[in-house]
Order: C-alpha cells, then sequence, then structure tokens
C-alpha cells in the first residue's frame, strides 16, 4: 500500500547514551524521508555526543566512543537536519513517547526552534499497542510475516527505521476500510488520522509538565464554543500549582516562570511556557 501523503513523512529512530531527555544525547539517527509522489529519502548518521557512552550501550548499539570520536555533533547537524525536516510530518515507533521529545531537545541545545507543533506525528507502536499490544519484534512478525533477526540486526538506529516502515505498511494494509469485519480494527490511509489515533495523552510539552484540560468559567463550569465543543486550555500538571491554568499563574505569580526558566526542566518545556507567556503578554495589549 502506498502512504497516502499531503507532505513528506519522516519515519525515523535514534540511538542515545541513555534515556533521560534532559541529560542524554543521540549517537545514531536514521530517517526514510517519503514523499507524497512515493519517492524516498534516506539518512544515517553517527553523531558524537560529547559525552562517554556506557559499556551496556555500546553492547545493545554497537556504538562506541571510538566510534563517535571523529563524527560531528547534533549541533554542527542541526540546520542540515532542520532544513531536511521543515514541513514534514513524523512517524517511529514510540516516538511520541522518546524519539520525538529526544530530538526536540537536541534542536533546542543546538539553537534551533524546530516547532513540531506543526507536524503530525504518527507513532506505530501506539497504533499497534491499541490493535495488537506486543513490541517492534513481535509487531514485525505479525505484520511482515518474517522475524526481525532473520532480516535485520538489533539495536541499530537504520534497521529498526526500515523495520519501523515496514510495519507501518503492513498496519495500513491489515487496517484498511473493507479489510476488516470489526469497526474498531479499521484505520484510514491518512495522516491527520493516523496523528489522532496515535496520541495517548493531552501533553502541551512532552514532558507532561503542562497538559491540556477544560477551560473553566468563575464559578468552576466548562466553557463551550459556538460549536457545542468544550474549550480547551493549558494546565500545570506539577508542583505547587498542579490542576491551575497556566495563563493564571503567570499573571498571578510572576517569578514561577523565572523558576522554571532556571530549572532543571526540558528545554521543551521552558519553551512551550515562554510561547504561552508571549501569547498570554499580546491578550493584554489588545
Amino acid at each position: 500500500m502506498k502512504l497516502n501523503l499531503t507532505k513528506p513523512l519522516v519515519i525515523f529512530d535514534l540511538e542515545t547514551t541513555g534515556l533521560d531527555i534532559v541529560k542524554d544525547r543521540v549517537i545514531q539517527l536514521s530517517y526514510i524521508k517519503v514523499f507524497p509522489n512515493g519517492e524516498e529519502e534516506r539518512g544515517n548518521y553517527i553523531i558524537n555526543p560529547e559525552q562517554p557512552i556506557l559499556p551496556v550501550i555500546t553492547q545493545l548499539t554497537g556504538i562506541s566512543d571510538d566510534d563517535v570520536k571523529d563524527q560531528p555533533t547534533f549541533k554542527q547537524l542541526a540546520k542540515t537536519l532542520s532544513d531536511k525536516f521543515t514541513g514534514c510530518d513524523f512517524a517511529g515507533f514510540n516516538s511520541n513517547h522518546f524519539d520525538i521529545p529526544m530530538l526536540a531537545e537536541e534542536f533546542l541545545r543546538a539553537g534551533i526552534d524546530f516547532d513540531f507543533a506543526k507536524c503530525r506525528m504518527i507513532d506505530a507502536q501506539t497504533i499497534f499497542h491499541k490493535m495488537e499490544r506486543r513490541n517492534l519484534a513481535a509487531a514485525y512478525k505479525f505484520y511482515c510475516g518474517r522475524k526481525m533477526e532473520e532480516d535485520f540486526e538489533a539495536h541499530r538506529a537504520d534497521q529498526d527505521t526500515e523495520a519501523t516502515y515496514r510495519v507501518l505498511m503492513g498496519e495500513l494494509d491489515r487496517y484498511a476500510p473493507g479489510v476488516n469485519e470489526d469497526p474498531e480494527k479499521v484505520l484510514t490511509n491518512d495522516m491527520d488520522v493516523l496523528n489522532e489515533f496515535s496520541k495517548t495523552n493531552k501533553n502541551v510539552d512532552f514532558a507532561g509538565r503542562i497538559v491540556w484540560g477544560e477551560a473553566k468559567d468563575a464559578k468552576g463550569n466548562t466553557i463551550f464554543d459556538e460549536g457545542g465543543n468544550p474549550v480547551m486550555t493549558e494546565y500545570f500538571n506539577f508542583g505547587k500549582h498542579k490542576g491551575k491554568t497556566v495563563a493564571d499563574v503567570l499573571r498571578l505569580d510572576q517569578g514561577y516562570y523565572a523558576w522554571i526558566l532556571g530549572g532543571d526542566f526540558t528545554y521543551n518545556t521552558k519553551q512551550v511556557l515562554t510561547r504561552i507567556r508571549l501569547r498570554e503578554a499580546q491578550k493584554t495589549k489588545m
């Protein structure tokens, strides 16, 4: 099945020095950029993380300190990657929970404000878990009819990217309209539909420090728009202001913004909070 695309889709995978989005760094980035006309562009980068790679990571990925010592840093690659990815949607396996947040942090550390809010993000793992509840290896066997170890080397970003691409195509084939009698197992080959289906939370920032919730009036009643849908607004999801709207906290506790910007929070959280602050400041001028 050919992907039904309105703009390029970047299927990608990262290997990193660990799972801490704030402290760890990318050591390999691989992608397949699929264009609406069906053309494909592949890229694979080994990246110098500028920090030691633990033996357990080398054992998993096969990437050692010697492999990365003469490779470019992410900062050196950031402009090239940003140019390649601008205007694209993204897909991966567990990408909405890890790869997208990590990539966003790397861009921000490199001084590039790549706005993922403008991208549709399709997570093949979320689709798989909602439909079948297994991991990538099981997904590959289920949708592609072969064992991953027969076709790929484990824990390599380029290998996992190829497998993820095939899994996504297999998912769309299996859940295409008219294939399944069960209406709950139907997925339309449409990036908007897949983007919504890939969402598993109401996070505004990737770390979930700020979440979407229904806006309330002074009496605590939900506010509805002209179409009868609840108006959504941002709420803090941690700390002393948990459950309060971000707009109210920024207005009533101005030091809280400075505290977050100076604290051990992800760049993405600080970026999202700054955008909300600027938006609310514009409202007061109107």
